[in-house]
């Protein structure tokens, strides 16, 4: 767990991934454990499939400022194609840390120059969701790493904004991603 009483992190993927979504779910699970949050996107065109970052921050205090994080403590990569932009990694804070989907080992990453957390999010979404939608997937394996937020929280949130079948199966998700990332580091 991060021991700083702000945690920012920086979400990258690809127009119709559900990024955006996935910065929301994290600020609404931390208004639900009793902290502050904030979360918002930047796009670039409106359309499915060029990259899009947004970005989460949660502290224990207010929260001032609304910029853009350009130094976040977590970079949580949806799509592993955007790892070649080099953009993921830009700006991590020292000690930062880079979650991503990637099937392979993460020392396959080491151009990334950061510690990396690999997990091959595609394999669990398309065995539970049958389709590649990797938002809540990765939330599993943020929170089994930095426990930024509860995952009763999270799983709430997501029933919250996904009633029913879906909510369930995004649920079902993070539960699969959590399991199958490493120790907390």
């Amino acid at each position: 767990m991060f021991d700083i009483a702000t945690t920012e992190i920086r979400l990258h993927g690809r127009a119709g991934q559900g990024i955006v979504t996935a910065a929301e779910l994290l600020a609404s699970a931390a208004g639900m454990d009793g902290k502050y949050s904030q979360a918002f996107p930047l796009f670039g065109s409106e359309k499915r499939g060029p990259p899009v970052s947004a970005f989460a921050r949660i502290s224990d205090s207010p929260i001032r400022g609304y910029e853009p994080v350009y130094e976040p403590d977590v970079a949580l990569v949806a799509d592993s194609s955007v790892l070649v932009s080099g953009k993921a990694g830009a700006g991590l804070k020292p000690g930062g840390l880079i979650i991503t989907n990637y099937p392979g080992p993460a020392g396959d990453l080491a151009f990334l120059n950061a510690k990396v957390c690999a997990v091959d999010g595609t394999k669990i979404a398309l065995e539970i969701l049958k389709r590649p939608i990797f938002n809540t997937v990765m939330l599993g394996a943020l929170l089994k790493i930095t426990n930024v937020v509860s995952l009763g929280s999270l799983n709430s949130a997501i029933r919250k904004e996904f009633p029913g079948d879906v909510g369930e199966k995004n649920v079902g998700l993070v539960k699969a991603c959590y399991d199958a990332t490493g120790a907390k580091q």
